[in-house]
Formats: C-alpha cells, structure tokens, sequence
C-alpha cells in the first residue's frame, strides 16, 4: 500500500510500480495459501486461527482495494464499502457466537470471494502495466478496474448471504439467548 500511495517520494518510476505490487501481491497472497496448508497439514488449525485469519486476510484485501481509490486506479470507494460491510458483519458474527461457545463454520463462498478479490487486484495490477507504458488510458484503466472490481462486490455480498443463511440456525441461537443466563 505504501509503495503505491508514496511511489513519488520512493522514486519508483510509474512504468517499474505495477511490477514491484505484482510481486509484493504475490507474495502476500501465497503466503496466506501456504498458512492455511501448513495449519491443516500438520494439525495446528485453532479457534483462534479461524476467526483472526479470515479477518487479517479481509483487512489486508480492503486496505489494497482501498489504495485503488487513489490514482492512477481511481476507483469509487462506495466499491470498497462494499467489501467493508459485508466483511465486518461477518467478523462481527463470527466473534459474537465465538465468545457465545459456538463457531460458524467457514464456507467455500467465502474462499471462492477471497480468490475473486484477489484476482480483481491482480487484474488491476496487470492493467497498470499497459496503462504506464502508455497504450491504455486513465479512463480505461478507471472503468476496467471498476467492473472488475464490480463483479467481485457483487460475489463478496452473495458469499455474505450465503454465510448468514447457511448459520442462520447459530444466528438465530445468538439472537435468542438469554443475558440473564450468560
């Protein structure tokens, strides 16, 4: 994030910036992969891992969408509060029922959004590379990453409904609860 919202005071020339996030991306992306491997595959997957991943992993997609706000991407932010919300009510539910003695079960949507998101990013990163070299516009670039980004909103709010629906019966137990008995 810093390299793009600072890539003048770091002297990175426009046409050398979309390679250098192309790979900090990259790296970011399979070092969350290979997490998740390593967790599962020597058994080191706790309450704890499952509900602070998911949110490191949407804070750190947020916070790129969010740099895509700035130039040369431009992009809406009501195109991240999208990501926003849906994210936070579903960590905000995740925690509630975890502090209530019962987890919601992850569900493939959710990783299937975490793939498309990151996708739409590499996308936009890629598209810096014709952009800077001059062959595409700003425009081009701002309405590409738009539906891009887009589409993945619009799968991030049905993996969100999908969510809440397949844990409506641990929603529902989280709403009727008695205080008095907690």
């Amino acid at each position: 994030m810093l390299i793009y919202i600072e890539r003048e005071a770091l002297d990175i020339s426009p046409v050398v910036l979309p390679y250098i996030l192309i790979f900090l991306l990259g790296v970011s992306e399979l070092s969350d992969a290979f997490d998740g491997i390593i967790a599962r595959r020597y058994n080191q997957v706790t309450d704890l891992g499952k509900l602070l991943d998911p949110m490191a992993d949407s804070i750190s997609r947020i916070s790129v969408f969010l740099t895509f706000t700035l130039p040369p991407v431009n992009l809406h932010m009501v195109l991240i509060f999208i990501f926003l919300y849906r994210d936070s009510v579903i960590s905000t539910l995740r925690t509630i029922c975890a502090l209530k003695g019962f987890a919601l079960a992850a569900r493939m949507s959710g990783k299937i959004k975490a793939v498309i998101q990151a996708i739409a990013a590499f996308i936009i990163l890629f598209m810096m590379i014709p952009h800077s070299l001059g062959y595409i516009t700003t425009h081009t670039l701002h309405i590409v990453s738009t539906w891009v980004v887009a589409i993945a909103g619009i799968y991030a709010l049905l993996s969100g409904v999908d969510y809440i629906y397949a844990n409506r019966l641990y929603i529902y137990k989280l709403l009727t609860l008695d205080p008095k008995k907690d």
